[in-house]
């Protein structure tokens, strides 16, 4: 068989299991086929369930099973605009075989989702079309019980005020939380909280008017520390 003709099945699969078309691209194919382990000959029937990091478990694949060489800056392209979708549409799973990892981790993972496997080995075969049935039928349901497991995961964090936000998990952002409710009531009575940066999502908590007011560049999150706090009141810098 040749690449293309490999990479095209693997289109036909991410069309089929609900992926919308700006998923259904070469390269969302191509890191299809590294979670699934499948060489250009490779039957779909072969497919495995394995713990596969962006840049050696699915980059590195894709390089070495179909000569293709993605650059390196690439790897945030995989993981926000392919993977990312791929678990949010059930059909890639985040962290399954180490639960509980904080988002920046060496560690960090993801592996065909055991419901998209069962569906995909049958890609070609007459039990091909009930299968599809059978993932887009129990998808939802298992998407609702992965948000659940994970929301059970993360860290909450309660502002001065009486709000509140979710940090992902990791020992990083425990250290964050424990700057907001414990160091700052009792060091920096006073302070103000003006941003708060989670490592899945840099902005998750700012205030913008005051740091632009401070001279912060707001635009530029990824140079932002992880907690600032003014040590006066909001009222007096407006």
């Amino acid at each position: 068989m040749k690449r293309s003709e490999k990479i095209a099945e693997a289109q036909v699969i991410l069309k089929a299991l609900g992926l919308p078309k700006s998923q259904q691209n070469h390269i969302s194919a191509l890191t299809l086929l590294a979670l699934c382990g499948l060489s250009v000959n490779d039957a779909w029937s072969l497919a495995e369930r394995d713990r596969r990091s962006v840049t050696k478990g699915i980059m590195d694949f894709i390089r070495e099973k179909y000569r293709i060489s993605y650059a390196p800056n690439t790897r945030e392209t995989v993981r926000r605009q392919v993977l990312h979708q791929l678990v949010l549409a059930g059909v890639a799973n985040y962290n399954p075989f180490e639960q509980g990892l904080a988002t920046n981790s060496p560690r960090a993972h993801y592996a065909i989702s055991e419901a998209a496997l069962d569906a995909i080995k049958t890609f070609g075969t007459p039990a091909w079309g009930s299968s599809v049935g059978k993932f887009l039928s129990d998808r939802t349901a298992l998407i609702e019980v992965f948000e659940r497991r994970r929301s059970k995961r993360l860290i909450p964090v309660r502002f001065a005020d009486g709000k509140s936000v979710k940090l992902s998990p990791g020992s990083h952002n425990k250290l964050q939380k424990a700057v907001v409710e414990q160091f700052a009531p009792r060091f920096a009575g006073e302070s103000n909280l003006l941003y708060l940066g989670d490592t899945a999502k840099k902005d998750l908590y700012i205030n913008a008017q005051v740091l632009e007011t401070s001279g912060f560049p707001i635009t530029e999150h990824d140079k932002l520390p992880d907690v600032i706090m003014a040590c006066t009141p909001i009222s007096r810098q407006l």
